[in-house]
């Protein structure tokens, strides 16, 4: 029996390619984060993370005993285009997800931390450093 091709129209086919390849997109070579966050300090970063019990959820590369599997594991965060899956991953978007995860989607199982700009702005520097 002979199969006829399978049609994929051209921009799917470009989407699926962008979608393998954009992660990498813009991300520095090295140990460079991908993005500087104005005002946030990595180590800071790390032990807010701590702190605020991210690991009880997620996977933290980094952070001792950050080990949850109730969230995504946050391996290669540097190199990632989204957050939850839709909303771009830059750092101002990253800063507002961490502080209020509820305002952007509601329902989501992301818990408002009450974590203050400073901290999340600290936090954001951090997670930027997991490539």
């Amino acid at each position: 029996m002979t199969r006829a091709p399978i049609r994929r129209p051209a921009g799917l086919v470009c989407l699926t390619l962008l979608g393998v390849m954009a992660p990498g997109c813009g991300a520095a070579s090295g140990g460079e984060p991908r993005y500087v966050v104005p005002g946030g300090d990595p180590v800071r970063g790390r032990a807010a993370i701590r702190r605020a019990g991210c690991g009880a959820c997620h996977v933290v590369p980094g952070v001792r005993e950050a080990e949850g599997t109730v969230g995504p594991p946050l391996v290669a965060w540097g190199r990632r285009t989204y957050i939850a899956g839709e909303v771009p991953n830059t750092p101002d978007q990253l800063i507002r997800w961490i502080r209020t995860p509820q305002e952007i989607e509601p329902g989501t199982a992301m818990p408002d931390l009450g974590i203050g700009d400073r901290e999340a702005r600290d936090i954001a520097a951090y997670l930027y450093t997991i490539r």
